[in-house]
């Protein structure tokens, strides 16, 4: 990070989440695939499972005691058909600004 130095590496902070579709999400995917283009109800979805796992490991960190997650990534996968896994993970670090 530019303008910062890395005090101290606390390791790797992760967090997962797993979220489901409805009925209704299903349905609607459903129809909407049937257009093509962008399926909103699904574009949703995993927008949601993303800022969920972003929110937990930024919790994560928090109770480590870190101001800094750096190299964070998101991995998100379907689990079952209806079934969205979303993992954070990065590097937890305490950081403090170069004068």
């Amino acid at each position: 990070m530019e303008g910062y130095r890395i005090i101290q590496y606390f390791g790797v902070v992760r967090r997962i989440t797993v979220r489901s579709r409805s009925l209704l999400d299903n349905i609607g995917g459903g129809v909407q695939s049937l257009f093509m283009g962008k399926l909103s109800i699904y574009v949703e979805l995993c927008k949601k499972t993303r800022e969920e796992a972003y929110q937990l490991i930024l919790q994560h960190a928090n109770e480590r005691g870190v101001n800094a997650i750096i190299n964070m990534r998101y991995n998100v996968n379907e689990v079952m058909q209806v079934v969205t896994e979303g993992l954070a993970f990065g590097t937890a670090a305490v950081v403090e600004k170069i004068e």
